[in-house]
């Protein structure tokens, strides 16, 4: 009977150490606020400013990195096959390009550190004073 408790606490613990909070970035003099309605706009194509009216440029990790798919879940409320499927037919039909994909929470805290457009996501435990947070899911 040990055995049984051990293997649900090993399971539980492991599930839950696998969600974790993301952060939304962007550079530290971008002014925009924006809520998750707008987070999706952007991360979905449907627009390419924030609503200040200044450019927006989203950025995503690569489907392999664990922010990435919780970014999908919890902000964009599908699962990452889902927008996979979503941007293959918007390419297929010429009505949209995915953003950009980088490799890892450093390259994108580098690559939006470095531009003022850019929005991006991170694992919240990832952030540093080099980017300015704008929500956390």
């Amino acid at each position: 009977m040990n055995w049984l408790k051990m293997i649900t606490l090993t399971t539980t613990f492991a599930a839950s150490s696998a969600i974790a909070e993301v952060a939304v970035i962007v550079h530290p003099s971008n002014a925009a606020a924006v809520d998750q309605s707008e987070i999706t706009r952007l991360f979905t194509g449907r627009g390419t400013t924030f609503n200040n009216g200044s450019k927006a440029t989203p950025l995503n990790l690569a489907e392999s990195a664990a922010a990435r798919g919780e970014f999908d879940s919890k902000v964009l409320s599908k699962s990452s096959s889902q927008m996979k499927a979503y941007w293959s037919k918007l390419v297929f039909t010429g009505k949209g390009t995915p953003p950009k994909e980088l490799t890892s929470d450093a390259e994108m805290k580098a690559a939006v550190a470095a531009d003022a457009t850019a929005i991006g996501y991170i694992d919240a435990s990832a952030v540093d004073a080099s980017v300015k947070v704008l929500a956390k899911f």
